[in-house]
């Protein structure tokens, strides 16, 4: 394989906050946008999934949200954690949020602004998704396609984490290092959802370097208020025009298939891979199927823009 032109992490001003990024390929190829989720820095896109698309024919732009990594730490919000947000949830009483996903998807067009970059091609993680899809509501001018990977509607009636999951998001914050990355490996091996020997391998190695780029704890709790205190898309998701592809593991512990049917049921015309064993998690061994998949999908839609 050629050598991608790699430029190194830097920080842009957008949205009034400093945004960490990276960007993997040429600056003159089409650009893609990978919007991480819940407390998860840019970096759990792997640097070699990154090459791999960027080797596609794709800019492709990596970043800290707002409030973790080497992004922007925010301040707000009264100090309760993830466990009573879920029950305040589970009770239907309202959540105050310091910001919402609207605010992060700002945030986006922000780096996108920063960067002289008009419209992208968009991909979100879990709640990378949820931001993803905010951003085609919101700004469909800025978005050439959408992938919302694992992701959901926010809509209520879906069923929740399985029981070890929702326990991974009460349990309390690790900072000592060593617990941090026994931690980090039990957790990846639940959300993957299986026995996936080649991530597990590097389980420590990623564990040190999330470590090293620095913890945000408050930061992880406000992010999930401002999950808990968007609401549900559903209804705003008929109006996406950006084609849509859906993927989603068949297997996912966290955000339950029905959160990925229930998009691809949301958005009109959107197409739905349900990939067969995959939990929340992106493993390596099915990285060929979900890079083959954002690529045909984003060639597509360029093809249809340039069409007129």
């Amino acid at each position: 394989m050629t050598e991608v032109p790699h430029q190194p992490p830097q920080t842009a001003r957008a949205n009034g906050i400093e945004i960490c990024y990276e960007i993997f390929g040429s600056p003159d190829a089409e650009p893609l946008v990978l919007i991480m989720g819940l407390g998860a820095q840019m970096i759990h896109w792997d640097d070699e999934f990154c090459r791999q698309l960027a080797a596609r024919g794709f800019r492709v732009i990596r970043f800290d949200n707002r409030d973790i990594g080497k992004s922007t730490r925010m301040k707000g919000g009264k100090r309760l954690g993830a466990l009573e947000l879920l029950k305040l949830r589970a009770l239907r009483i309202p959540v105050a949020a310091p910001y919402k996903l609207r605010d992060m998807a700002n945030d986006v067009i922000g780096l996108l602004g920063a960067l002289q970059i008009r419209s992208a091609h968009i991909v979100g993680a879990s709640m990378g998704g949820m931001i993803a899809q905010e951003l085609a509501i919101v700004f469909p001018e800025r978005v050439r396609s959408l992938t919302s990977i694992m992701s959901s509607t926010g809509n209520p009636k879906l069923p929740g984490p399985t029981r070890e999951a929702a326990a991974l998001l009460m349990a309390p914050p690790v900072l000592e290092r060593e617990a941090y990355i026994q931690r980090y490996a039990k957790t990846w091996k639940l959300l993957r959802a299986g026995s996936f020997p080649q991530d597990e391998v590097l389980d420590r190695e990623r564990a040190i370097r999330t470590f090293e780029r620095g913890l945000n704890p408050a930061g992880v709790v406000r992010q999930l208020r401002a999950i808990l205190a968007s609401g549900s898309r559903k209804e705003r998701l008929a109006t996406v025009q950006a084609p849509t592809l859906v993927i989603h593991g068949t297997v996912d512990p966290l955000v339950r298939p029905e959160g990925g049917k229930d998009t691809a049921a949301s958005i009109p015309g959107a197409r739905l891979l349900m990939i067969d064993g995959m939990g929340h998690a992106l493993p390596i061994p099915m990285w060929p199927q979900i890079i083959d998949a954002i690529d045909e999908h984003a060639n597509t839609a360029t093809a249809k823009l340039k069409a007129g």
